[in-house]
């Protein structure tokens, strides 16, 4: 072969391969802005939630579920979509799933009623449920080298996690310059980018038509996941009705218990739950669980905290929790390297205890200057990184690229619930001490439960500053007892990881 040929072949090959480099990068870069969009509207309306009250005259009930209803329909329905993309291929539910996010985004701004927020966020978390189960599977499926592999589920993973404490900050910015609706419409622009994109960089895939959807399942889901987080909800209200709560938990717990019984009869299940007796898959996935929950809880009290003790706005409040987004988006890819040195579960391990010391940290120097007080929450960050990636990790290297899409709704349903769990439980336990604190001082007619109503009856005139400053006493028990049971989590979560990790493979856990 004439040496010109060979090297015009040759320089052809480069460029192949370049454009492929380049091609899955660009791949990864897709599917993380549509995670990140995701992950934010579960935030997002922290710091717009005031502003939000105060423009649609919501009660106490509709807050919660303004919040809820997308972390909670996005965990019933994400198994669905997740069997739905392994029949039809990911990359058409993807872009789907997109398109309806989009839409919804513009009803979300618009909405002129809490009711129509409320349907709104449930039909953005449709398109959520779409999107989340493909993001992880397209590359899962789009990375073949193993260290590539693992720095991209360390990119995917610290926008998992770093995404959460972006939505105060943008919803801050937002709210300086603009309407509470803008916190959605800005989805839109993005969105339709992303969707191009997706187009033309996934791969297309044929998808299995021979996996089937069991409407059974997706409704037991569903409605089990509300019914549960709905008791939990409901047994904290100030005028809680005991038996409707009660009733909520069995009929979530019943309903659940049948979900389960179904999927191991069924020969294509929703969940496979065998996937759950590989004890790697298990950890990371639970570990996924209770990361996200403990997260999501501590910066629903700690925004709260700001704004309405600290008298920080919108944009200050935002800001204030920057440092665990950023901790969490530079700990995710070095969390990848680290994988393969000293294994998953102790990366795990150490995440878990950097988010419990970064907590109590800021529980000691709440009152310190401002750099201690970012150091202690970019620790949190960091170890929130470190966890979600290595539980990713766990999960997607233990199990085949044919099951990607079922394990990767799995471990959404495992984000997306624990982060409603995390509003649900820690919202709830915030104003169940909040209510047991002004009912002791005898305040509770005048504090309301909630020191937000506190404001408006002092604004209003109904009460008086001092009786203000006694609510604003007990949102500071609230707080701190909400912190320190995630702190107790934590730590006793980092030791059990650490016991189990001791049985495990070398090759299971990533060494």
């Amino acid at each position: 072969m004439p040496q010109g040929l060979h090297l015009q072949g040759t320089e052809i090959n480069v460029r192949k391969f370049s454009m492929k480099f380049q091609s899955r990068w660009l791949t990864l870069g897709v599917v993380s802005t549509a995670l990140l969009l995701i992950v934010i509207d579960m935030t997002v309306l922290y710091t717009a939630l005031p502003s939000l009250a105060q423009a649609l005259h919501t009660t106490a009930s509709e807050k919660l579920w303004i919040l809820n209803a997308y972390s909670l329909v996005m965990a019933g329905l994400m198994p669905a979509m997740g069997a739905l993309g392994d029949r039809l291929g990911h990359r058409m539910v993807f872009i789907s799933g997109m398109a309806l996010f989009g839409l919804a985004s513009v009803i979300a701004a618009f909405a002129p009623s809490a009711a129509v927020l409320i349907a709104a966020r449930a039909l953005l978390a449709i398109g959520g449920a779409a999107m989340m189960p493909a993001t992880i599977a397209i590359v899962r499926t789009t990375f073949h080298d193993s260290k590539e592999l693992a720095f991209a589920i360390g990119v995917w993973a610290s926008v998992a996690s770093g995404g959460a404490a972006v939505g105060p900050v943008l919803g801050g910015v937002l709210l300086e310059h603009f309407w509470w609706g803008s916190v959605f419409l800005i989805n839109v622009p993005i969105i339709a980018v992303a969707a191009v994109l997706a187009w033309w960089l996934v791969p297309k895939s044929a998808g299995n038509a021979n996996v089937t959807i069991d409407l059974h399942s997706c409704w037991q889901s569903t409605l089990g996941i509300i019914a549960l987080a709905y008791g939990i909800k409901e047994l904290a209200r100030l005028d809680s009705h005991v038996l409707l709560a009660w009733g909520a938990l069995l009929a979530g717990a019943v309903t659940l218990t049948v979900f389960v019984r179904r999927q191991l009869r069924l020969p294509q299940p929703l969940i496979d739950f065998s996937l759950l007796s590989v004890t790697p898959i298990a950890m990371g996935i639970f570990i996924a669980l209770v990361a996200s929950m403990t997260l999501i809880g501590f910066e629903l009290v700690l925004s709260q905290r700001l704004q309405l003790v600290l008298g920080k706005s919108p944009l200050e409040a935002g800001a204030f929790v920057l440092p665990i987004s950023l901790g969490s988006f530079f700990a995710g890819p070095l969390a990848g390297v680290l994988i393969g040195h000293i294994g998953g579960p102790r990366v795990i391990a150490a995440g878990l205890v950097m988010c419990a010391s970064g907590i109590w940290g800021y529980l000691g120097l709440n009152e310190a200057g401002a750099l201690w007080q970012v150091g202690v929450l970019a620790l949190c960050g960091v170890g929130i990184g470190f966890s979600l990636t290595a539980s990713s990790a766990l999960v997607m290297t233990n199990v085949s690229e044919d099951r990607a899409g079922m394990a990767g709704s799995v471990e959404g349903v495992a984000y997306e619930f624990g982060g409603g769990l995390g509003v649900t439980i820690f919202g709830s336990l915030m104003t169940a001490v909040y209510v047991a604190h002004v009912r002791h001082g005898g305040i509770e007619a005048m504090a309301g439960s909630g020191l937000d109503e506190a404001y408006r009856n002092t604004q209003q005139g109904i009460q008086s500053p001092a009786v203000l400053q006694s609510a604003m006493q007990a949102f500071e028990a609230s707080f701190a007892a909400v912190s320190g049971v995630v702190i107790a989590l934590l730590f006793s979560l980092a030791l059990v990881v650490l016991v189990l990790a001791r049985h495990l493979p070398k090759q299971q856990t990533g060494n």
